[in-house]
């Protein structure tokens, strides 16, 4: 009589788990989905650019490509000074 060991060269206990997971993942196709709620399309819609604000960031865009736009480092740093001390 011949006995042969647990590692016999055909042999896989966990065989089927494995083709039956295969399978699984093969008919699961995951994706990624975003949606965004009802309240946050509310909240684009209100937060629209105010025309002052965008005459001001044209104005500043204009100067710099002139090149006669001037950095105040004063005021730069007063500012700055006042948003640390608060």
């Amino acid at each position: 009589m011949k006995i042969n060991g647990p590692n016999q060269p055909n042999f896989n206990p966990y065989k089927n788990i494995i083709q039956k997971q295969a399978e699984i993942k093969k008919t699961i196709s995951k994706q990624d989905q975003v949606e965004i709620s009802s309240h946050a399309k509310q909240l684009q819609e209100n937060e629209k650019p105010n025309t002052k604000r965008i005459a001001y960031v044209q104005e500043i865009k204009n100067a710099i490509e002139a090149g006669d736009y001037k950095v105040d480092a004063e005021r730069i740093a007063d500012k700055m000074v006042k948003f640390w001390s608060n």
